[in-house]
Parts: structure tokens; C-alpha cells; sequence
């Protein structure tokens, strides 16, 4: 019931389709440059954050397609249900590989730079479920594929930076002596 309340329908409002298409595939990459672009101008530490997002991307695309390929779940159009407004193979649909990115960006955001800038977690955020929610929109996915895409995705990006922290040479404090 989901799927049918959130899918456009062909008596749905053009600018609705438009947009969630316009969300589904450029804003995606669109965001990911702003990000990387403001985050290489802040020196390291910003060139620290955009690595741990990469990695965080890396490993929710790795864990996607794992579970894709042990798991292939079937796409909605595959079922006859609702209507499917962009071309898409029928390939497995279970986490939605959109809103696996969206979100690990997203997490990773909110983890790295959130704490001195938190409209830009903000905006993460809200991008990452117009992401999400475009792919249903579109009738490419089911709502639970794009919920487990998120989950997906936000736990890549803490795992990510739960190692980082850990992993992360600690220098001992050695009081001086003046």
C-alpha cells in the first residue's frame, strides 16, 4: 500500500515526476561535488573527511552489491505493480543503491563536519531522503528497499568512522618541563 501511495501515477503532476527525476540523478553527484570542492578548501582536515567518505561510499556500494547478489529481490515493474517512469534493467532491487550512497554521504556529513556546521548536515540529510524517496517515486524500488538502503548506508558510515577513530595514532601527552 506504500509503494502505491508514494509511486506516480500516470494522473500524477508532471513536475512531480520531473523532480524526482532531477533527484534521482543529479543531485547524487551534484551535492558530492559541492561537498568535496568546500571540504578540499579547508585544508587536512577537510581532505581527512572527504577520505573517510569515500571509504564510507566504498564499503555501503560493497555491502550493497553483496546483499544484491545473495538476496536478489525482485523491482516493482517486475511484479506488474505501479508505474515505472525511467528506464531500469531488472536487475535485484533490495537496498536501493541510490539512497546506500545518499545516506552513507549523508552519515558521513553529520559525523565529520555536523559538530561546526550543522546546516550542512542539514541539508545531507534532506537531500539523502529526496534521493531515497525519488527512486519510489520513479517506481524503481519499494519503500523497504530504499529503507534498507539507508540503514545500509548510515552504518557504513559510522563503521568508517568508528575504525578511523580507533585506528587513529594517539599521541601521548608528555608534560614539558620549561
Amino acid at each position: 500500500p506504500l509503494f502505491h501511495l508514494l509511486n506516480a501515477g500516470t494522473d500524477s503532476p508532471l513536475w512531480l515526476i520531473q523532480a524526482a527525476r532531477a533527484a534521482s540523478s543529479y543531485l547524487p553527484a551534484l551535492g558530492s561535488a559541492l561537498l568535496a570542492g568546500w571540504l578540499w578548501s579547508c585544508g587536512p582536515c577537510g581532505r581527512r573527511a572527504i577520505a573517510h567518505t569515500l571509504l564510507a561510499l566504498l564499503l555501503a556500494w560493497v555491502a550493497c552489491k553483496l546483499i544484491r547478489w545473495g538476496f536478489p529481490q525482485p523491482r516493482p515493474a517486475q511484479y506488474g505493480m505501479g508505474v515505472q517512469w525511467i528506464l531500469h534493467p531488472a536487475n535485484a532491487s533490495l537496498p536501493s543503491m541510490h539512497a546506500t550512497g545518499a545516506f552513507a554521504l549523508a552519515q558521513a556529513i553529520h559525523l565529520g563536519i555536523a559538530r561546526h556546521r550543522r546546516w550542512i548536515a542539514v541539508c545531507a540529510w534532506i537531500a539523502a531522503t529526496l534521493v531515497a524517496l525519488s527512486r519510489v517515486v520513479l517506481g524503481v524500488h519499494f519503500p523497504s528497499d530504499v529503507v534498507a538502503g539507508a540503514l545500509l548506508g548510515c552504518a557504513s558510515a559510522w563503521v568508517v568512522w568508528q575504525l578511523s577513530w580507533r585506528l587513529q595514532p594517539r599521541t601521548a601527552l608528555v608534560p614539558t618541563i620549561s
